[in-house]
């Protein structure tokens, strides 16, 4: 089948393919094959400004991947990923599987091509569901019979926000929409974030090539993405470069506009309220 052909099909189901998606964007900048030409042409202005041949969204990845184990082997069973992306390698509920078998993992996401691919990857994958919302409606989430029915709010959540809330501007007030779903965790339970920071001028730059393409992509300073985690308690090394952030090996210094791209950290919820 032709892209013309695919983007035909996409359509017929309502899908408006004459407008980047992030997650699709994120799948080309990876090298990925689920995108579109104007998928391709984001990612391609991103690899301009920072021509890191991706390095940038494989750091975001890997964090994304040691934050889980981090959770599982602290405990967590449970996960709710919103704004999961396309699946690729080292998606959540591999990862939490490997450390803790039988961990349940929702998936929520509001490009609807995210969903179909991700339902037909998951079919036998019994521990994990898949939901089509929006981050920003976060009572029909929280109270949706997927979320309510397939994880138990009695017991600690892992809450997954990677690489999202950088596409909420500020109008619509992220740190509200954030505290939204971390007053609704069970307390002994986690955040994982990370965000776009503004340490480079080649991020500045991005920033406006995002804005322009997209509509969206807000570059924030590492204190403004540490008051997401307010009122948690931070495991260490705090909100840092994802780079740094408890690396397998040796990490590079971030020093370059990519490893200094994306910041992230883990907060637990130590207290009802907090």
């Amino acid at each position: 089948m032709t892209e013309q052909e695919t983007v035909s099909e996409w359509e017929r189901l309502g899908v408006d393919t004459s407008k980047p998606s992030v997650a699709r964007v994120y799948d080309a900048i990876l090298g990925g094959k689920d995108n579109f030409a104007v998928d391709r042409a984001v990612a391609a202005k991103r690899l301009e400004l920072i021509p890191d041949g991706g390095q940038g969204a494989r750091l975001s990845r890997g964090f994304l991947a040691r934050g889980v184990a981090h959770m599982a082997r602290a405990g967590i069973t449970q996960f709710l990923d919103i704004g999961s992306g396309l699946p690729t390698a080292q998606n959540t509920h591999q990862v939490a599987q490997s450390v803790s078998p039988g961990a349940r993992v929702v998936y929520v996401d509001h490009d609807a091509i995210v969903l179909a691919h991700a339902r037909a990857l998951l079919t036998e994958t019994p521990d994990t569901r898949v939901m089509l919302a929006d981050f920003r409606a976060p009572e029909a989430i929280l109270d949706s019979a997927t979320v309510r029915e397939f994880l138990d709010w009695s017991r600690p959540v892992g809450l997954l926000l990677v690489g999202l809330v950088h596409h909420i501007a500020d109008a619509e007030d992220p740190a509200a929409l954030v505290r939204s779903y971390v007053d609704r965790l069970p307390v002994g339970s986690y955040l994982l974030l990370s965000h776009f920071s503004d340490a480079s001028p080649e991020a500045r730059e991005l920033e406006q090539a995002f804005q322009q393409m997209m509509g969206s992509g807000r570059m924030r300073s590492p204190k403004e993405i540490e008051g997401f985690f307010d009122g948690l308690e931070l495991v260490e090394p705090g909100v840092v470069p994802v780079v740094s952030w408890h690396p397998e090996q040796t990490a590079p210094e971030p020093s370059t506009p990519s490893t200094l791209l994306v910041y992230g950290g883990l907060g637990r919820r130590t207290a009802a309220g907090a």
